[in-house]
């Protein structure tokens, strides 16, 4: 295997610095309540929350790959739904608080702004989640609001250096928007990058990467990826079935698998020291890979990069976003890691 050096890696990061990236996605806002648990109630046996401190609130879904690019350093455009409500008055000011564009977001007051709420119970020293609460619509955008986003994306992928699509399944991409997205990004030559929905894998075509885990994969192909080898040959089936230029499986614990044309496929260890909540990993690992290809990175170097961001998420309560220096550290200790 490749050894990098840590300046490899540096030299990307440092990079990062105003780089443009538009992001497409169904748009979620992420509620958490926090309290301790030191009883079961009388009335069923499930634990009692006494609540501690004030709700919070953060991007969540597409949003949240918006906030994990602007935490770095980009200069992020986002596109998607919110709903007619406070909710999604919350989650403007959110974006707009972490100066993120939000021309591309529209009001459609025929749904709610999707809200999940996490509850959130002590666990020393972190907060683990008891149950989680979803409130949303899931049918498709309405046609008017689907032109709108397509006259916005053509008005603006000139200015960008790469378009993310973040697929949740809650009604924002479908088949006819995203061709037509796909279009202007490669007409545009941009980098395409898609954390996929497992019943859209057939309008994903000819994108840079597609980022599945290991249950997106499986349904994606029919099988289940229990080994190794069915690893592979999964991520050989999308590499083919999708005509993308790399398939980049996250694998959990056991880290990820690069998948690209006309190579072997590699593996990427792990390097999270504890898992705790795996809430966002994903939309950490498409955003910071697709930052890194736009500074220069090959996929196995962005690949690299974007594991040990989704190492240092995973490790904490909540929807977590990295920083750059954190990154940077990160990045550090892995070397030193690779040299034993």
């Amino acid at each position: 295997m490749k050894q990098y050096k840590y300046s490899t890696f540096s030299d990307i990061v440092k990079r990062f610095e105003r780089k443009k990236v538009m992001v497409i996605g169904d748009l979620l806002l992420d509620q958490f309540i926090w309290g301790d648990v030191s009883r079961i109630s009388p009335e069923a046996p499930v634990p009692v929350l006494l609540v501690n401190r004030s709700d919070s609130y953060m991007p969540g879904g597409g949003s949240n790959v918006a906030n994990n690019l602007a935490e770095l350093g980009a200069e992020v455009y986002l596109v998607g739904i919110v709903g007619r409500d406070s909710n999604g008055e919350e989650l403007k000011k959110l974006l707009t608080e972490r100066q993120i564009n939000i021309d591309g977001v529209f009001t459609d007051s025929s749904r709610q702004t999707i809200l999940k709420t996490r509850i959130m119970a002590h666990h020393h020293p972190y907060h683990q989640q008891v149950v989680r609460i979803d409130r949303e619509d899931g049918h498709n955008i309405p046609e008017n609001l689907s032109r709108k986003i397509v006259e916005y994306v053509e008005k603006n992928i000139r200015n960008v250096d790469a378009l993310i699509i973040e697929d949740y399944g809650k009604g924002l991409i479908t088949p006819s928007l995203i061709r037509k997205i796909i279009r202007l990004a490669k007409k545009n030559d941009k980098i395409i990058s898609v954390d996929p929905k497992e019943n859209h894998f057939n309008i994903y075509k000819d994108v840079s990467v597609i980022t599945p885990n290991r249950l997106e994969a499986a349904k994606a192909v029919g099988f289940s990826l229990g080994t190794k080898e069915k690893v592979k040959e999964a991520g050989r089936k999308l590499l083919k079935d999708t005509n993308s230029d790399v398939v980049l499986i996250t694998l959990g614990e056991e880290g990820m698998m690069l998948f690209q044309k006309g190579k072997d496929p590699q593996k990427i260890a792990t390097v999270a020291q504890d898992v705790f909540d795996v809430s966002g990993a994903g939309d950490t690992v498409i955003g910071v890979y697709t930052l890194c290809r736009v500074s220069g990175a090959s996929p196995r170097v962005a690949a690299n990069i974007a594991n040990c961001a989704a190492g240092i998420v995973v490790s904490r309560s909540g929807t977590a976003v990295v920083g750059k220096e954190e990154l940077s550290k990160s990045l550090k200790n892995y070397m030193k890691g690779q040299k034993k």
